[in-house]
């Protein structure tokens, strides 16, 4: 087995749709980035690639190609998970924590666990997912910023 860790934070900006897990998110700012900015998304594939020893996103998607420019998270998730069956790994589980003042995401977990799932070939009870605030404090409490975390557990294909 093994285990990685992930991490992402992107700005808030006007303009923007706000995409968490792969669900546009109703919200008066998005999050700024060369892709879609799901930070909860990129901290999960920082945590894949993290466990297989495969360095981190910005290694194999860099925000200088333009290929990638606006790119669904999603696609970059699907991507790591053929570089994760290729190490010969599958998810085991996955805990993701999101860091927002707002908006509240309870209403849109669901939805974002079967995509997540999907896209990481797993039954949706293998991905958690849960949101805290900084009571007001820092970047992230003053609302000019959303982080995630992210921790996964790989298991081989063969024990599965």
């Amino acid at each position: 087995m093994r285990i990685g860790m992930g991490y992402d934070c992107h700005r808030l900006v006007q303009g923007r749709p706000l995409i968490l897990g792969g669900v546009t998110v109703p919200h008066s700012h998005g999050l700024e980035g060369h892709s879609d900015a799901d930070v909860l998304t990129h901290a999960l594939c920082d945590a894949i690639l993290g466990a297989c020893g495969l360095g981190d996103i910005g290694i194999h998607f860099p925000d200088t190609d333009p290929v990638y420019e606006g790119i669904s998270s999603i696609k970059l998730l699907e991507n790591v998970i053929k570089k994760t069956e290729m190490e010969g790994m599958k998810i085991g589980n996955a805990d993701i924590t999101l860091v927002a003042q707002s908006p509240r995401i309870s209403p849109y977990v669901k939805e974002m666990k079967c995509i997540l799932a999907d896209a990481c070939k797993v039954p949706p009870e293998r991905i958690n997912i849960k949101a805290t605030t900084t009571e007001g404090l820092g970047f992230i409490g003053s609302q000019q910023g959303i982080c995630a975390y992210a921790v996964c557990l790989l298991i081989p294909i063969k024990a599965l």
